[in-house]
C-alpha cells in the first residue's frame, strides 16, 4: 500500500477519536470580575446586576474544586468593627450584598456546574448551580438560565477576566 493512502487510512481512523477528545476551554485559573447584568427571559433589560462596579473573584482549579465570591458596589462599612456588634439593620444590608460560595465543578461542552458545599445562601449547599459558559482569549462568561430574581424570571450574565499573574 503507498504511503500516502495510509496517511489517508491512518487520519481517517483518527480523526473522529481526535474530535471526540477535543480539549475543552480552559477554566483553571483566577478570574475577576467586570461586569454582571440580567435580562428577562426574551432578552429585555439589560441593567447592572449589583451595582455599576461589581467586584468578584471566580477561581477554578486542577483539581475540581471553585469558589465564587461577589461584592454589590457601594457596600456600605458596618459602624463597628465587631460584626456581631454590628446592629442588625447593617448586618441584614451587608448580607444582602455579598455572596459566596465554593465547592466542586463538573465542566460538560459549554456547561459548568458548580456543586456548592459551603456558601453565604445556605438554601444553595448541596445543590448544582449550573451555567452556560463561553471562554474567548482571557474573558470568561457564565449565564444562568432562567431564575426568579424579586418576582421576574431573570438570565444573569456575568463576565470574567483572567488574573493576570503576580510578578
Amino acid at each position: 500500500m503507498p504511503l500516502a493512502r495510509r496517511i489517508l487510512l491512518l487520519l481517517l481512523v483518527a480523526l473522529p477519536a481526535l474530535a471526540r477528545s477535543a480539549p475543552e476551554p480552559s477554566v483553571i485559573g483566577t478570574w475577576m470580575l467586570v461586569s454582571a447584568t440580567s435580562t428577562d427571559e426574551n432578552g429585555k433589560g439589560g441593567r447592572a446586576l449589583y451595582g455599576k462596579n461589581p467586584s468578584g473573584m471566580l477561581i477554578y482549579n486542577a483539581d475540581g474544586t471553585m469558589s465564587a465570591v461577589i461584592s454589590y458596589d457601594g457596600r456600605k462599612r458596618l459602624s463597628v468593627v465587631d460584626r456581631e456588634a454590628a446592629p442588625a439593620a447593617e448586618r441584614a444590608e451587608a448580607f444582602a450584598s455579598f455572596i459566596a460560595y465554593a465547592g466542586r465543578y463538573r465542566l460538560t461542552g459549554n456547561r459548568i456546574a458548580h456543586h456548592v458545599e459551603v456558601g453565604s445562601v445556605q438554601n444553595w449547599v448541596g445543590t448544582d448551580l449550573t451555567r452556560d459558559l463561553e471562554v474567548t482569549g482571557d474573558r470568561l462568561t457564565l449565564r444562568t438560565p432562567p431564575t426568579r430574581i424579586g418576582s421576574q424570571l431573570q438570565i444573569v450574565e456575568l463576565v470574567w477576566e483572567r488574573a493576570r499573574p503576580t510578578k
